[in-house]
C-alpha cells in the first residue's frame, strides 16, 4: 500500500511539473518576436495580474503604470495580465493613436471574466454587445432627451442633500455620491424608486463592482464568485421589472419614452429583432455599473478640488447662487439654467482631466502593427 501511495505521489509530481513546464513554455512563446516593447511577463497565467490589481486595491492604480514607464523610459511596455500578453500604452500620443485606429488596428476587449458576469443569451462576446450598446444609446442620450431628465436629477439631488448632507459637520463624499448616482440611474434607466428594492439592488451592486475586475477564480468566498452571485441576483430582479414593463406598455400604463428600458423594449436591432429579456437585463446591468462608478468618482473629485482650491470654490458658488436666486421657491432647474453654468462646467471638465473617472480600458490588436518603433502582434491586448 505504501509503495502504491509513493508511486501515485511521484506520478502526481511529474504531471504537475510537466503541466507547469508546458504552461511556462507557452507563456514564453507568447512573447517571442522582434522589436517587442520592454517589460516583464511574470509567471504563466498569473503574469503581473496581482501587481496590476493590488495597485488599485491600495488606492494608487497609477503606480503600476508609472513605475514601469520610469523603469523602461518609454510610454509603451509589455506585460501579462488576466492570462493574456499585453502592451500598455501611456500618454496622450498613445491614446490618440489607439482611438484614431478603433476597429481598424484595435477593437474593444474585455477579460473573459466579464463574459461570465454578463452572459449573453445570443452567445456573443462582450465586445459585440458593447458595439450594439453604442449604437443604441445616442437616441436615448440626445439633447432633447437629456432636457427631460434635469428636473428628475434636481429633485433626487435636493432629496439626498436634505437627508444625508444638511446639518452634518463632516460627510464621506464618495459613498454619498455613489448613492446619488445609483438612485438617479435606477430612476432614469428602469424607473425604480421603491426604497426597499433600491436598497437590495444597491447592496448587490457594491459586491459586483468590487469583484467584476478581479482574478477570475470562481471558488466560494472569492471576490469574483461573490460578483457572479450578485450579478445573478440583480439580473433576476431586472427580468421581473422587464416583464412587468411589457405588461404596462401593452396596457398603456407606461410611456415609450419614460426611460431606457422602454426604449430597449420597443426598438429593434439591425436585423429587425427585438432584444431578449436576459440581454436587456445584462445591458441595463452594465449601464448601472458603468454609470454609477464613473459619475460618482467624478462628483467626488469635484468636491475634493473645490475644498482644496477656495478661490475656485468661490467662483462656482457665486455662479450657482446667481442661478438659485433667479428661481421661484420650489422651481426646479431647467436646460437653460445649465447653459448658464459655464464656469462650473469648465471646473468639472478640468477635474476629469486631472483625475479621470476611468483609469483606462482594454483593446485587442486586430492585426500586427508598429507604434513608436515597437511591434505589437495580432491578438495581443492593449491597455490605454
Amino acid at each position: 500500500m505504501e509503495h502504491f501511495l509513493f508511486s501515485l505521489l511521484v506520478v502526481i509530481v511529474i504531471l504537475v511539473f510537466i503541466t507547469y513546464l508546458y504552461l511556462f513554455l507557452k507563456h514564453k512563446l507568447n512573447f517571442t518576436g522582434e522589436n517587442l516593447p520592454p517589460g516583464k511577463i511574470g509567471y504563466p497565467i498569473i503574469g503581473e495580474s496581482l501587481e496590476f490589481l493590488s495597485a488599485g486595491w491600495k488606492g494608487h492604480p497609477e503606480r503600476f503604470i508609472f513605475d514601469r514607464t520610469a523603469k523602461y523610459s518609454t510610454q509603451v511596455f509589455k506585460t501579462s495580465v488576466f492570462g493574456e500578453p499585453a502592451a500598455f500604452f501611456c500618454g496622450a500620443g498613445c491614446n490618440k493613436f489607439l482611438f484614431s485606429n478603433e476597429n481598424k488596428l484595435v477593437a474593444v476587449w474585455w477579460p473573459s471574466s466579464v463574459d461570465k458576469v454578463f452572459p449573453s443569451s445570443t452567445q456573443t462576446s462582450s465586445q459585440v454587445e458593447a458595439r450594439k450598446m453604442r449604437k443604441m444609446l445616442p437616441n436615448f442620450l440626445k439633447a432633447e432627451a437629456l432636457m427631460r431628465y434635469i428636473g428628475i436629477m434636481d429633485t433626487i439631488a435636493q432629496r439626498q442633500f436634505a437627508a444625508d448632507w444638511d446639518n452634518k459637520k463632516e460627510v464621506l463624499v464618495f459613498p454619498l455620491a455613489k448613492r446619488y448616482t445609483f438612485l438617479l440611474a435606477a430612476k432614469l434607466f428602469v424607473s425604480v424608486e421603491d426604497p426597499e428594492r433600491i436598497r437590495k439592488l444597491e447592496d448587490r451592486f457594491e459586491i459586483l463592482s468590487s469583484g467584476i475586475i478581479s482574478m477570475p477564480i470562481d471558488l466560494p468566498g472569492t471576490p469574483f464568485n461573490r460578483a457572479v452571485k450578485a450579478s445573478s441576483f440583480i439580473r433576476k430582479v431586472l427580468v421581473e421589472i422587464i416583464k412587468q414593463r411589457k405588461v404596462d406598455l401593452a396596457e398603456g400604463n407606461a410611456s415609450a419614452t419614460q426611460d431606457i428600458l422602454s426604449h430597449m423594449l420597443l426598438n429593434v436591432d439591425d436585423d429587425g429583432q427585438y432584444m431578449k429579456e436576459l440581454d436587456i437585463a445584462n445591458k441595463i446591468l452594465g449601464l448601472l455599473i458603468g454609470g454609477q462608478e464613473t459619475a460618482s468618482a467624478a462628483c467626488t473629485f469635484i468636491v475634493k478640488y473645490l475644498a482644496e482650491l477656495p478661490h475656485v470654490y468661490e467662483k462656482v458658488y457665486n455662479e450657482q447662487m446667481e442661478i438659485a436666486e433667479s428661481k421661484a421657491h420650489g422651481e426646479l432647474l431647467t436646460w437653460d439654467d445649465l447653459q448658464k453654468m459655464k464656469y462650473s462646467w469648465n471646473v468639472a471638465c478640468e477635474v476629469m482631466r486631472l483625475a479621470p473617472p476611468v483609469q483606462g480600458a482594454f483593446r485587442e490588436a486586430l492585426t500586427d502593427f508598429v507604434f513608436d518603433g515597437f511591434s505589437i502582434p495580432k491578438g495581443w491586448k492593449v491597455y490605454y
